[in-house]
C-alpha cells in the first residue's frame, strides 16, 4: 500500500467513526485535557494540513530525512504540549455540526492537491523540509493513533485499514529506536519486559 493510498483510506476510516459518534458524546472526556470534539479536532489537522503545506512554497533542501526523523529528532523542538491543545479545541469548533461532512470536504481537497503534487515535492513542516510521500506517513501516524483514541473514548468500533496499523507501529517502534529505546521495546514485545508508565516516542 502506498503512503497515499493509507492516507486516504486512514482519513476515511476517521470521517466513518465521525459519523457515527452520538451528539452527548463530542463534550465527553477524548484524551487528557481533550474532549472527544476537541481529540476529533485535533485529528482533522492530519488532513488539513496536506492540501494547506502544499500550497505554501516549497523548501529548496530535505532536511528532515524521515518520518522517524521527525518524531525522534525534531517533533519535540517545534511543538508545545499547550500549543498543540489550543490548536485541537480551536479545530473542534471549526468542525461545527456536522464534523464527518466537514472532514471528508477536507480530505476531497487533500486527494486533488496531492493528485497534482509530483512525486519529489518537498513540504515545509516546522520551517524545515521533508519529502511528501514521508510527510504523509506522519499524517498517517496520527489519524491511526487518535482515530483508535476516539474509537476508546466513544466506545465505538473502528475501520482502520490493517495494513496502516502496521505501518504505524513499525514507525512507532522504529522512532523508539532512534530515541535509544529500541532494546526495551523489543523485550516488551516479546513478553521480555515492560515499558515504564507514560513510555511515548511523541
Amino acid at each position: 500500500m502506498s503512503n497515499a493510498v493509507a492516507f486516504s483510506q486512514s482519513a476515511e476510516s476517521f470521517v466513518d467513526l465521525l459519523a457515527r459518534v452520538r451528539p452527548e458524546q463530542w463534550s465527553e472526556p477524548g484524551l487528557d485535557r481533550w474532549t472527544v470534539r476537541d481529540l476529533a479536532g485535533h485529528t482533522s489537522r492530519a488532513v488539513l494540513t496536506v492540501s494547506t503545506y502544499l500550497a505554501l512554497d516549497e523548501p529548496s533542501d530535505v532536511t528532515i530525512p524521515s518520518a522517524e526523523a521527525w518524531y525522534s529528532a525534531y517533533a519535540s523542538q517545534f511543538t508545545d504540549a499547550d500549543g498543540v491543545h489550543a490548536r485541537g479545541v480551536e479545530a473542534g469548533r471549526w468542525l461545527g455540526d456536522s464534523p464527518a461532512t466537514v472532514v471528508a470536504a477536507a480530505l476531497t481537497e487533500s486527494r486533488e492537491a496531492l493528485r497534482r503534487a509530483p512525486g519529489d515535492r518537498v513540504v515545509s513542516i516546522g520551517g524545515m523540509g521533508i519529502l511528501l510521500d514521508e510527510y504523509l506517513r506522519t499524517r498517517v501516524f496520527e489519524l491511526v493513533v487518535h482515530t483508535i483514541d476516539l474509537s476508546r473514548a466513544t466506545g465505538l468500533p473502528h475501520t482502520l485499514p490493517t495494513a496502516a496499523v502496521a505501518d504505524t507501529a513499525a514507525l512507532a517502534a522504529r522512532s523508539a529506536t532512534l530515541q535509544g529505546h529500541g532494546e526495551e521495546v523489543l523485550l516488551a514485545l516479546t513478553g521480555r519486559g515492560r515499558l515504564t508508565d507514560g513510555f511515548s516516542v511523541v
